[in-house]
């Protein structure tokens, strides 16, 4: 659900990007869980929801909160090029999850290997480059850009649940790359970039 609306977190600020994606790292961590606790007949469909929320979430921080990082941040390039390779880790392990399907006998061990890369990365963001960040950019910037990550958000609420549908198996393979760039194009246009 996206934030700022009835069911948002208490002591989230709705419209400071940083506090947005904070928020978004618990959500991830409780969508593993959902996966890691789902029944045999639901794990695909949790899987989707996880899958759809880590897309938009990184694409979200590639189009917004790294340029600013790189901009504003003492060492700016390198605490994002430290942030950029552990997304790549996450993304290829993420992508070889959906290729190889729930049914895969590895999908357990992966998708542990999966939510160790995403914890390690959602530390190193919170910790090397939100803080600074927040110090180093205003209020007024930090609503700009929680506007267009709320607008990535309302994208994933919207894109229906890949697991639920018949078309699933189709949609699995190639499902993490599409939700990145359709969220890419929304946060874009949310910035009045074309």
């Amino acid at each position: 659900m996206p934030w700022g609306r009835p069911g948002r977190p208490p002591g989230v600020a709705e419209h400071d990007v940083i506090d947005l994606l904070v928020a978004q790292h618990g959500r991830i961590r409780d969508l593993f869980d959902e996966v890691e606790e789902a029944p045999p007949d639901k794990v695909e469909a949790a899987f989707c929801r996880l899958s759809r929320m880590l897309s938009m979430h990184e694409a979200a921080e590639e189009e917004i909160v790294h340029p600013y990082a790189r901009r504003r941040l003492d060492n700016g390039d390198g605490v994002v090029a430290d942030r950029l390779r552990e997304e790549s880790v996450a993304r290829r392990l993420l992508q070889d999850l959906h290729r190889d399907g729930v049914d895969h006998p590895r999908f357990w061990d992966r998708l542990a290997e999966l939510r160790a890369a995403v914890t390690a990365h959602s530390r190193g963001e919170e910790r090397y480059e939100f803080a600074r960040l927040r110090a180093r950019t205003t209020p007024v910037e930090r609503r700009a850009m929680g506007a267009a990550v709320r607008a990535a958000e309302g994208l994933a609420a919207i894109l229906p649940h890949a697991g639920a549908e018949s078309t699933a198996r189709n949609l699995l393979v190639g499902a993490p790359k599409a939700i990145a760039e359709r969220a890419r194009d929304t946060i874009r246009r949310a910035l009045g970039r074309s």
